[in-house]
């Protein structure tokens, strides 16, 4: 159980001391990079989506 305690007094001390947390406005930055490259990659699923539909229904047609 000491181990156990030890262990979660060094995680604190590392996630308040040691660990270098972005700021609000680099944490925003990058939200709205994650976001448009969601978008994106929605965007280009579609499309290949959208293909493929069309290309098997025009070989299941002839």
């Amino acid at each position: 159980m000491r181990r156990f305690i030890n262990y979660l007094k060094e995680s604190y001390v590392e996630l308040t001391k040691k660990v270098a947390w972005p700021s609000w406005d680099k944490l925003q930055n990058s939200a709205v990079v994650v976001m448009v490259a969601s978008v994106i990659l929605a965007l280009v699923v579609l499309v290949i989506d959208f293909c493929i539909k069309h290309a098997v229904s025009a070989i299941y047609t002839l």
